[in-house]
């Protein structure tokens, strides 16, 4: 496949759906409205504790619901319970997520994972292996590209990566993924997901075989600076001007 021609450089994707105020981040809504508009959608998955697939970015609830605690330790049947902030919606799974985008506009799956590889990357397989819509996976995570690049090849992998400044991972894995040095015994990608602020570098530009996507632009402004040094864009807080 020439992914210099596919949907995943001529799509610009909406960064956790085309949300604001009153349409949640990774909610039906804020998937909708892309929808709707015709963006690719860019969308979060976890594990939680029974083995349900949900569509959240954040380890914690409070940012986005009117709860505390820690995801992980959620059941499906906690889901009906909890509403997402400025909104009657609630947490979607994975599976109620492809249901109703349904292959009408393209999905790139964060696989949200800095912990052991496997559970949640089985699972997500089982869930996309019927999924007939145009779709890609990333992760910051080497680890989790290599558990697809064996298991299903014919995904479209792509590393996540950038200066991290403000991640609080150690030291070594911020030098590792800014430098992307696992890519070619690890992780294998397809294409790469590198920080916006931090374009153009000398890190991407050894792989510029491959699609360059910038991450998170959120204005008009950064969206012109960054353009002309990258493929794609994952957008939010602005819709870019083709």
């Amino acid at each position: 496949m020439d992914l210099f021609n596919s949907w995943l450089v001529q799509t610009p994707i909406a960064h956790r759906g085309l949300h604001d105020k009153t349409h949640p981040e990774n909610s039906i809504s804020a998937f909708e409205r892309a929808i709707n508009e015709g963006y690719a959608i860019e969308l979060d998955v976890q594990i939680i504790s029974d083995g349900t697939i949900i569509v959240f970015h954040d380890e914690s609830l409070s940012r986005l619901t009117d709860n505390d605690g820690y995801v992980k330790f959620l059941t499906r049947s906690d889901l009906p319970i909890l509403t997402l902030k400025n909104s009657k919606e609630k947490i979607p799974t994975l599976e109620e997520a492809l249901k109703f985008v349904d292959g009408r506009v393209p999905l790139l799956i964060e696989i949200k994972n800095s912990d052991k590889v496997g559970e949640l990357e089985k699972a997500v397989l089982e869930i996309l292996k019927d999924y007939k819509g145009p779709f890609a996976i990333q992760s910051f995570n080497p680890f989790v590209l290599e558990y697809f690049y064996k298991h299903a090849p014919n995904i479209l992998r792509g590393q996540l990566s950038g200066y991290l400044k403000d991640s609080k991972i150690s030291f070594m894995r911020k030098f590792a993924l800014k430098r992307m040095l696992l890519n070619k015994k690890i992780s294998h990608p397809d294409f790469i997901s590198y920080e916006a602020k931090y374009l153009p570098n000398r890190f991407v530009r050894k792989y510029k075989s491959l699609p360059l996507i910038a991450w998170t632009v959120q204005s008009e402004s950064e969206y012109l600076k960054v353009v002309k040094y990258c493929d794609n864009v994952i957008f939010e807080n602005f819709e870019p001007v083709i």
